[in-house]
C-alpha cells in the first residue's frame, strides 16, 4: 500500500487539497501500477510561522 507525505505551507484551500490528493493518487497509481483504492494521501501542513526561508519565518515573506 504507498503512503504518500506531502508537506505544503498553509494557504491551499479545501478544494486545492482535494486536487492534489486525486492527482498525486493517479500518478501513484500509474507508476506503480497500484490500483488507486490502496493509496493513502497524508497532507502536513505547516503554519508560515513554523517555516523558515532564508532565515526568516514564511509569515513574514508571504502573508
Amino acid at each position: 500500500m504507498p503512503i504518500v507525505h506531502v508537506h505544503l505551507i498553509e494557504g491551499p484551500t479545501r478544494e486545492q487539497k482535494e486536487t492534489m490528493i486525486r492527482e498525486v493518487s493517479q500518478a501513484i497509481s500509474r507508476s506503480l501500477d497500484s490500483p488507486l483504492e490502496r493509496i493513502r494521501i497524508i497532507i502536513h501542513e505547516i503554519p508560515k510561522t513554523d517555516f523558515g526561508i532564508a532565515g526568516e519565518p514564511a509569515s513574514k515573506l508571504r502573508p
